[in-house]
């Protein structure tokens, strides 16, 4: 992760058939779907991960509160944060003879949470304990301060390793321990990592830790490099193997505000849309031409451009759905960074709810425009049916009604100012017999909204537990509105950055 600062819906407005009055105001679109097209199987690699802030924070109530309502949307299995390691969770010391002593216990407190609540650790290994660090004063610039330098003793750190492993299996059994994965670092192409040179180092560095992970048991699942903007997989992989040291997955992070140069090395024009699964299509071929080329990738950092606002906004519904659309079948999950506002302190404490921060849910638990489109995309079938359009997804899920996310993406300009036409799109279905039937949802301006009622609420710096109730329960989603199929059309009117769920049941499934 990069350093980055970045009563009235009970009336809303209904879905609208796109009229020729209102087709004259915007974009009209035909959707063609064909409901017996090529099907493949559509895993919800989007949402099975999320990140989080740093290790301790995990503790907090409101963590938990908001881990738990993300958990109830989008059934994700993993969390991934910085800091198991740091020191404000006194894992390591030393005695005045220099001899090391674990401390497990708030390890302990921190897994149970999250086992408790459903989750599993993407386990990130780090940061330096200071009384291990080879330079206790290399911190990094974070609020928290975490130590990035390299260890003082190698042996020492082995120790650690091992020892913090088999505390793990012996408390949770290796049957559930195996089913984590251990993530080597963070970033150690910037500033997260002191060693020198800083490759060379990292990869001696992962080497330590993926051995004594595997002494512990063969059976736990260590990768890396975790790098920042795409960088240092070729190189890695080719040392792994030539070392043969055990790697289980690859790792790496991609942001769409990341600059082109940084993720491709080239000034090629590429939008900032495109950018996070070009970035995995150029990971996912350099795997395959690698002397490790099954390996899975997981994409543990991402998030969509974050400028003038946009992450509080209804454009990350649309921005996320045609993320999947394109990265689908290229990588096994990827973790939005982060699930939530709340606790996050990478420049010290929030000051107030909607600043462009990264999460679902903003400071004090208000449910974000991101927490509502996250709800709706959870609702796609297992299985995609082939469909060219660029503004859509097509699904069957398992009961076999068709599940069809559609968008109407606009980015954001200068001022935050959002400059695109409505759209009147006709979903047109062939394949589907008589009778059919279709229910709707969406979020968009008026609806899931929360930021629009916040700030007519008066932007409250710190809006009280009652004014937060309120916020959430505006901002929630109505119940589906039903609508009717007509000679094999669903028209639909999508503002700008609205993301709408279509649900169409066919008689006799």
């Amino acid at each position: 992760m990069k350093f980055r600062w970045r009563a009235g819906m009970a009336a809303a407005m209904t879905l609208a058939l796109a009229t020729p009055a209102l087709a004259q105001s915007g974009v009209q679109e035909q959707i063609n779907i064909n409901t017996h097209a090529p099907a493949t199987p559509f895993p919800h690699f989007w949402e099975e991960m999320f990140g989080s802030p740093h290790a301790n924070m995990t503790l907090r109530a409101d963590y938990r509160r908001d881990l738990r309502s993300v958990k109830k949307v989008t059934d994700f299995d993993y969390v991934r944060f910085h800091g198991i390691l740091d020191d404000g969770n006194g894992v390591y010391s030393e005695d005045q003879h220099g001899n090391a002593v674990y401390n497990f216990q708030l390890v302990d407190h921190i897994y149970d949470g999250l086992l408790k609540n459903g989750v599993r650790p993407m386990v990130e290994i780090s940061f330096m304990p200071k009384q291990l660090a080879f330079n206790p004063y290399d911190l990094h610039v974070f609020w928290y301060h975490p130590n990035v330098s390299p260890p003082k003793s190698w042996k020492k750190w082995d120790d650690l390793i091992r020892a913090f492993a088999q505390h793990l299996v012996n408390r949770y059994g290796i049957n559930e321990v195996s089913q984590w994965y251990f993530e080597v670092w963070n970033e150690p192409n910037i500033d997260f990592w002191g060693g020198i040179p800083r490759q060379q180092s990292y990869f001696e560095l992962y080497a330590h830790t993926a051995r004594a992970l595997k002494s512990v048991s063969p059976r736990l699942r260590v990768g890396g490099p975790a790098t920042a903007a795409a960088s240092w997989v070729p190189q890695f992989l080719d040392y792994m193997h030539a070392h043969n040291v055990p790697v289980d997955f690859v790792s790496t992070h991609g942001y769409a505000d990341d600059t082109v140069w940084n993720l491709f090395h080239t000034h090629q024009h590429i939008p900032m849309d495109e950018r996070v699964c070009k970035a995995i299509e150029k990971v996912d071929g350099q795997i395959a031409a690698s002397p490790m080329p099954h390996l899975p990738l997981f994409w543990t950092e991402w998030n969509v451009q974050g400028h003038y606002q946009d992450r509080d906004t209804t454009f990350v519904g649309p921005a996320v759905a045609n993320t999947i659309r394109q990265c689908d079948g290229k990588v096994k999950m990827m973790s939005f960074w982060t699930f939530t506002d709340d606790d996050f302190e990478e420049g010290g404490p929030i000051a107030y709810p909607f600043n462009g921060h990264f999460g679902l849910i903003a400071e004090d638990g208000i449910k974000k425009p991101s927490y509502y489109d996250f709800s709706l995309l959870h609702q796609l079938g297992d299985v995609r049916l082939a469909n060219p359009s660029k503004d859509a997804i097509v699904t069957r899920t398992k009961n076999g009604t068709l599940a069809i996310a559609v968008w109407n993406l606009v980015d954001v300009g200068p001022g935050g100012v959002v400059d695109g036409p409505t759209k009147h799109i006709t979903l047109h279905f062939t394949g589907l017999p008589a009778g059919a039937t279709a229910t709707v949802s969406r979020v968009d301006d008026q609806h899931g909204n929360t930021l629009a009622l916040y700030k007519k609420m008066g932007s409250p710096q710190y809006p009280t537990m009652r004014q937060v109730a309120e916020l959430n329960k505006e901002s929630a989603l109505p119940p589906p509105t039903e609508r009717k199929i007509v000679d094999g059309n669903l028209d639909l009117t999508l503002e700008p950055n609205a993301l709408v769920m279509v649900k169409v049941k066919e008689p006799g499934r």
